[in-house]
């Protein structure tokens, strides 16, 4: 059983999302927690924020032990993007793309292997 959070149209581009989306897949949360807390990029304050969701999500709605919860998914998808004009000399303009991004983390508890498995 997992529970997820997820942030639309983060102003934010989805490739420096994933930059820190990736390092911390398959963590425990514990661990994820303490590398966004020290990472020095702008998308791991963002990312924080919506797994702290996530977690809290999981242990008021059905609740779970977070001690025990592990980043199962994330996912960062590309959302509109806001297209602008920069006036430039001559008459001409520039075009400038504000891209944005939705962000999906999922949490579920962790899974013991056994002998087996």
């Amino acid at each position: 059983m997992s529970n997820f959070a997820k942030y639309r149209s983060c102003p934010m581009s989805a490739q420096k999302v994933r930059l820190i989306a990736d390092n911390i897949r398959g963590l425990p949360v514990a661990q994820a927690r303490k590398f966004l807390e020290f990472t020095p990029k702008k998308g791991a304050a963002v990312v924080a924020k919506v797994l702290n969701s996530a977690i809290a999500n999981a242990e008021h709605n059905l609740g779970m032990d977070v001690d025990r919860l592990v980043v199962q998914a994330i996912e960062v998808g590309q959302a509109t993007t806001l297209k602008r004009t920069q006036p430039r000399a001559k008459g001409r303009a520039n075009p400038i793309l504000k891209r944005r991004c939705h962000i999906t983390v999922t949490v579920a508890p962790a899974v013991k292997k056994g002998k087996g498995q």
